[in-house]
Formats: structure tokens, C-alpha cells, sequence
């Protein structure tokens, strides 16, 4: 993303990206970046949380409008009330990675499956 913004800001078109990344992105450099500290993934803020959603993105819109040099700014938003999320998410516990085994090797049957009868991909 970091590449992408700088060839569109190269271009005339302001960009701003938003994540959770920052030492990559401050590494990559570019014009303007509002950092979250939340799970990678989650650029907006959390699932189903649409007013944080709506006001991660303003702030996003304002930064565009407003930063004529390289600015990067921070959310006021939490994942949690603690830090321990950080211990535990995207965790798999051994049951999960059975099923997630499971449902991998069940993948792999339908794909194989379905290229013995000729079926195919298509590109989106």
C-alpha cells in the first residue's frame, strides 16, 4: 500500500492509509498515515463497531484535507481495556486446529473433485 499511495501522490491524488503497521509503513514512507493500534486486519477499528468505524474514517478525511507535509497520526481508540488481547488474538487452541485441519483437507477433496469433473476456476 505504502508503494501504491506514493505513486498516486507522484500522480496528483492524495492518499491516505490507514493500519496498524506503523514501522513498516514510516519505513516505506509515505505522505500521510493514521495508525490504530489495533489487529492487523482491522484497519477501521473493530468488527460491527460502526460508530468507531465512521470516526476512524473521518479522521482519515481530515488528514487528507488537512496535511499539506508527511504527517502521521494516532487514533484515540483501545482494542480492549487491557493489552492482553495481544497475547491471545488469532491464537489456535489444538481444537481449533483440528477443525481448521478438517475443513482444509475438505478444500482440498471438493478442489481436487472438482478438477476431475473438468470444473474450473474462473477469473474475477
Amino acid at each position: 500500500m505504502s508503494l501504491t499511495a506514493r505513486t498516486l501522490e507522484a500522480g496528483g491524488i492524495a492518499t491516505v492509509i490507514i493500519g496498524s503497521a506503523a514501522d513498516i509503513v514510516s519505513y516505506c514512507g509515505v505522505p500521510r498515515y493514521l495508525h490504530n493500534d489495533f489487529p492487523l486486519g482491522n484497519p477501521l477499528g473493530k468488527p460491527w463497531d460502526a460508530r468507531m468505524q465512521r470516526q476512524t474514517l473521518e479522521m482519515a478525511l481530515a488528514l487528507v484535507a488537512g496535511a499539506s507535509q508527511p504527517t502521521l497520526m494516532t487514533t484515540p481508540f483501545r482494542w480492549a481495556e487491557d493489552e492482553t488481547w495481544r497475547d491471545v488474538y488469532m491464537r489456535i487452541s489444538e481444537e481449533k486446529m483440528a477443525e481448521l485441519r478438517a475443513a482444509g483437507e475438505a478444500n482440498r477433496a471438493e478442489r481436487l473433485a472438482n478438477k476431475a469433473k473438468g470444473l474450473t476456476r474462473t477469473k474475477t
